[in-house]
């Protein structure tokens, strides 16, 4: 319990989240609530049905407690500039935001579009126009730093089929044609590789991006699944759809894929130094990114039953992931229901909470997928951890039994296990 920390960037409801699970864990140990070792934080938290009750509250429109998120830095409630600012611009500002987007809750996704194109479409443009290596690397460490959050966003974009209300579907099926290059995407490759690849495979052995042949606290290892991704998806990609009779998906990835690439090619023709900070870097970037970021989501799988979602993936409850990046650390609740929007995430966490400690799930906090990703390239499964938080039969565990835990399940799996785990679809 010791462990458990509270960083005041977490969301609300992250917050909420973190407290209720202090609770479960401090009524299951018998601790005193006095004693030193338990977060202070923790003594204000919650039941279930009122966690539950608050989070559908944030949520809901209709409800009084409802608080759409605005930007990704700042609680709603806790923007502040002046009493001009605050009274009337602000609830102006969300009022229209609310009747442009698909879920009112998503006024950040006006907020970031239109931060996108007044700082990313000229900085790129007057990057083609008079080229500096002074600007190309400004422009390189601006799209650096947008570039989580608006991945994310585009993963609630491919599930959902958009972000924006129906009234804007011109600029929700264009933007992502006009963006996506500048962050590092092709062309609707995401799309294809992570709804219909990716989360038809469930990280099993045919995924073109599992984790479970590799051992996951090794840096060779990872350096190969890397490569593997970084040189060769371009033709994995339109290869598996192919094997598995899908052909005008297999034509479409490639497609999109090499007609990017050739777009790319012929503006490095016409401008080699913009093209390469504009778009060949972030493209390269992203890439290497999406891999460490996959291989911490999915770094350790359950030796007796990996097929599970909740044993194949883990929940973060982190400032990064969270914060930024649209919940994208409730990893497991996006897998068991891919079309859950990103702000249900929380609750249907809780509400799902005693299926996660039966199935033993993985919780963590107070770590992002990239550090999970370094930890375990140091082996270390102390820190580890120290970042858990223990669900059920768990709670029980010393934090060297923990560590244990984790490193057995980072171990690979050799092709005999995985036929035996995976009779109907491991290869022959």
């Amino acid at each position: 319990m010791e462990h458990i920390v509270y960083d005041p960037a977490l969301t609300k409801a992250d917050r909420l989240v973190l407290q209720n699970l202090a609770a479960d864990i401090r009524a299951a140990s018998q601790d005193s609530p006095s004693s030193n070792h338990f977060p202070k934080a923790a003594e204000t938290s919650l039941d279930d049905e009122a966690v539950i009750d608050a989070l559908n509250g944030f949520n809901n429109p209709k409800d009084a407690r409802f608080e759409p998120t605005i930007i990704t830095s700042v609680d709603a409630d806790k923007i502040s500039i002046s009493p001009l600012f605050d009274t009337w611009i602000v609830p102006f500002y969300i009022r229209i935001a609310r009747s442009l987007v698909r879920v009112e809750t998503d006024v950040l996704v006006v907020s970031h579009l239109f931060l996108y194109f007044t700082t990313s479409i000229p900085s790129v443009l007057y990057l083609f126009h008079s080229f500096t290596w002074l600007h190309g690397v400004l422009h390189l460490i601006l799209q650096f730093s947008y570039v989580g959050t608006y991945t994310l966003m585009m993963h609630q974009h491919i599930h959902m089929r958009g972000v924006l209300a129906k009234h804007m579907a011109w600029l929700d099926h264009t933007f992502p044609y006009v963006l996506d290059p500048l962050m590092g995407h092709t062309w609707n490759s995401y799309f294809y590789h992570h709804v219909k690849h990716h989360h038809i495979e469930g990280n099993g052995p045919n995924d073109l991006s599992s984790t479970l042949r590799y051992e996951r606290d090794n840096i060779f290892h990872f350096l190969h699944y890397v490569g593997r991704f970084f040189f060769l998806i371009w033709f994995d990609l339109p290869t598996y759809f192919i094997r598995n009779g899908k052909f005008m998906l297999a034509c479409k990835a490639a497609f999109w894929e090499l007609s990017n690439y050739t777009a790319i090619y012929l503006l490095f023709r016409y401008n080699p130094r913009a093209t390469f900070f504009a778009l060949l870097l972030p493209l390269l970037l992203l890439r290497i990114g999406l891999m460490v970021g996959n291989w911490g989501q999915h770094a350790f799988v359950d030796r007796d039953d990996p097929d599970s979602d909740y044993r194949s993936s883990i929940t973060l409850i982190d400032v990064p992931s969270n914060r930024h990046c649209f919940n994208d650390g409730y990893h497991t609740s996006h897998h068991l229901n891919p079309l859950r929007h990103w702000r249900q995430h929380p609750v249907a966490f809780v509400k799902g909470k005693q299926q996660y400690a039966s199935q033993h799930a993985l919780v963590f906090h107070n770590i992002d997928y990239l550090m999970m990703t370094v930890r375990l390239m140091l082996r270390d499964y102390e820190t580890l951890a120290k970042c858990m938080v223990p669900l059920g039969d768990h709670i029980s565990l010393t934090l060297e039994e923990r560590a244990a835990l984790l490193k057995r399940n980072t171990r690979p799996f050799t092709e005999e296990e995985i036929r035996a785990k995976y009779p109907k679809l491991a290869k022959n």
